[in-house]
């Protein structure tokens, strides 16, 4: 899968990089001071590095986890971000990173310790939660198998009696899982939208049947589940499309097994938005109804009220309402 490795000059005699190297021996691998070098340029063509993405191992300095507002989280006052990959192995045609960064390489950091001791700072408050969401700029289970993340943090999570750990996924990759014992402040999160519409727009993404039964077999063993209905696309047909997903996933799993759902229409920086416009002129998508409103496109005030209704009153026949949560622009 990985031809061509780039690797900082500076992490080349980490573990981790070494353990990464023997899992591609075939690779060619290619010397940097640092990342930026291949990750930063402009004028890289994103969709032709997409077909065969290299992978770039670096360490991550400065500021390692990121606050996120309230409103983006599942209940907790305390919500922050951290990125152990950027890039992803789907290709989503509404996916920010593809407007968001210059290089569709992955770029993985592989000084996860360091990354340890800043989350053991923001959790020295014990009165109140931290929650800490993992698949902001990745895919949180789609590359374990590179990556060995979630192999790495959950045991580290398991120590900390005031923080959770949010994994937000596509993937049916989930063996790490089941081979673990549930950790009872941990959340898989599948994204979900209905499969015509993920056919269109989620490419290389499991089918939605294989991923309500990668949660079946998670939620059996234990594991909360999460439900992220996450951007929501208008569509012809949309409360039908969107009720039968819901049917399918619910009448699979018992509520009981979900900790979460969340709902959040299409919206993407502006800056972003045009990136991506150039990337994929001919995509339906970004000539749908949409409006620029503070620097974010999204759709227009009434059509977003109108499908986050919609599956509010869906949800309802299913799940109890507090667990249902919205993701406002």
């Amino acid at each position: 899968m990985i031809e061509v490795i780039y690797m900082e000059d500076g992490i080349r005699d980490h573990p981790r990089s070494q353990q990464i190297l023997a899992r591609f021996p075939r690779a060619t691998v290619l010397p940097c001071k640092h990342y930026k070098e291949v990750f930063n340029p402009a004028g890289q063509s994103f969709r032709l590095q997409k077909k065969k993405p290299a992978l770039i191992l670096a360490q991550q300095t400065g500021k390692l986890i990121h606050p996120i507002p309230p409103s983006y989280g599942v209940g907790g006052t305390r919500n922050f971000y951290f990125s152990h990959l950027l890039n992803c192995l789907y290709d989503c045609r509404y996916c920010f990173l593809q407007g968001m960064y210059p290089s569709a390489h992955y770029l993985m950091f592989v000084n996860f310790e360091d990354f340890e001791e800043e989350i053991l700072r923001a959790t020295k408050t014990p009165e109140e939660p931290s929650w800490f969401f993992s698949g902001y700029d990745c895919d949180s289970l789609a590359l374990e198998s590179v990556t060995g993340f979630a192999d790495h943090f959950l045991p580290f999570f398991k120590k900390l009696d005031n923080a959770w750990i949010e994994l937000r996924t596509k993937s049916v990759a989930t063996r790490v899982l089941r081979d673990t014992e549930p950790l009872d402040r941990a959340v898989v999160a599948f994204s979900f939208t209905p499969q015509e519409i993920s056919t269109q727009l989620e490419h290389g993404v499991p089918s939605v049947d294989a991923r309500i039964r990668a949660m079946l077999q998670l939620a059996e063993q234990g594991w909360k589940i999460g439900l992220r209905i996450d951007p929501l696309i208008d569509c012809t047909g949309f409360k039908d499309r969107y009720a039968k997903l819901f049917e399918n996933i619910f009448t699979t799993l018992s509520e009981h097994t979900i900790h979460s759902v969340s709902l959040g229409a299409f919206r993407m920086p502006h800056g972003f938005f045009k990136k991506m416009e150039k990337h994929y002129p001919e995509e339906p998508l970004f000539a749908s109804d949409l409006e620029s409103k503070g620097g974010i496109i999204a759709y227009r005030e009434n059509t977003e009220k109108r499908l986050k209704h919609t599956c509010f009153e869906l949800l309802e026949k299913w799940v109890s309402p507090d667990k249902i949560f919205t993701c406002e622009a």
